[in-house]
């Protein structure tokens, strides 16, 4: 059996395989009125045909906990009853094909507020649908609007709307709910000192810097049942000080470290591991499985599963990721728009086998 094919258990689920879909934004909810953040078919298409192609987990993009914490009016969310029954349809035919669907919570935080990438350029103004973003400081992501800085009673409405879209997740039919803590959204940026420049509690010393989330992660875990797992998504580094010849203080992977420490004592089970998205301009080294190091330190030095992310292309590269120890799983997300059958011509190659449609047999 090739490792990556191998089954994983966290708590009391089993994942059938280490191929997983990361979420990946796809902009098409409905705008406005009651279908408002809804899925709709092309949601229940996009998912579908990766379950039908071998994944073993599927996580659902980017989902607000609130209206204003969308990136873009197109954005699903998780706020209310009419968009928990429509992930319910999904879910459904997901575990029929064998997959594990899971989803990704998130804020948007000083990125909130743009329309359709393709229809529009960046931020919406209020009369064209857009709103205030919100954040930790008044400190504006590269030339977007200087978001409103969020004062104590607004950081707890939103952990509130954190635990009561995780609510909605379970009663959708979801088995894994992951924190977007990410990629300079709202997590990201009360944790990274280049966004966060607070002097209260929620500000300052790292312990500070990382409160928001930890009261994220305690919120979603007190009503999420103990026998399903609970993900955190990282940005392991900012790639400012510390990680590069930028002097710019930015999160670091040595923080990265603490911060898993801190989430495995309060019941995270995996740490999805990227990196990026604080600051517009930093100078990132991408290149085929570049973010894999940090996975790899997290999980030697915490013994925290990690999953890792980023230019994981061809199926022998994900197995001496899985196989070495460097990560517990891979998740694909570009390849996977490219070839939504990618698990199964990996397992192909890699003399494994998954699942696969009857529809479908006649192609193998």
């Amino acid at each position: 059996m090739s490792a990556l094919f191998e089954p994983l258990t966290l708590r009391s689920l089993t994942i059938p395989n280490r191929v997983w879909m990361a979420p990946m934004c796809q902009y098409s909810a409905s705008p406005e009125g009651a279908d408002t953040g809804v899925p709709g078919d092309w949601h229940f298409q996009h998912l579908a045909s990766r379950a039908a192609g071998g994944a073993g987990l599927i996580l659902v993009e980017a989902t607000a906990v609130l209206p204003e914490g969308r990136i873009s009016t197109h954005d699903l969310g998780l706020w209310n009853e009419r968009q928990q029954q429509g992930f319910a349809r999904i879910t459904a035919f997901l575990e029929q094909h064998g997959t594990v669907p899971g989803i990704q919570l998130a804020h948007a935080g000083r990125k909130a507020g743009d329309g359709q990438p393709w229809t529009t350029d960046g931020v919406l103004a209020p009369e064209d649908g857009g709103w205030q973003a919100v954040a930790p400081s008044a400190v504006a992501f590269g030339d977007r609007p200087v978001p409103h800085e969020l004062d104590t009673d607004e950081i707890q409405r939103i952990v509130q709307a954190f635990a009561d879209a995780a609510r909605r997740a379970l009663a959708a039919g979801f088995k894994v709910v992951e924190v977007h803590g990410a990629h300079g959204y709202l997590v990201h940026s009360f944790l990274s000192p280049y966004a966060n420049h607070r002097t209260d509690s929620y500000g300052g010393t790292p312990q500070n810097r990382m409160r928001f989330a930890l009261e994220v992660v305690e919120a979603v875990r007190a009503v999420w049942p103990d026998e399903l797992p609970l993900f955190f998504r990282t940005s392991a580094t900012d790639w400012l000080s510390g990680d590069t010849d930028d002097q710019r203080e930015g999160w670091t992977g040595e923080d990265t470290v603490l911060l898993a420490k801190e989430l495995q004592a309060r019941g995270v089970d995996l740490l999805d591991v990227s990196t990026g998205g604080i600051a517009p301009d930093a100078r990132i080294p991408v290149a085929p499985g570049f973010q894999v190091p940090f996975a790899e330190t997290v999980r030697s030095l915490t013994g925290l599963p990690t999953g890792a992310v980023g230019l994981i292309t061809e199926p022998e590269q994900a197995q001496e990721i899985v196989a070495s120890g460097r990560a517990d799983a891979v998740l694909l997300g570009r390849e996977l728009l490219r070839n939504p059958t990618w698990p199964q011509q990996a397992a192909h190659r890699l003399g494994a086998t998954v699942p696969r449609p009857e529809q479908y047999a006649r192609a193998h």
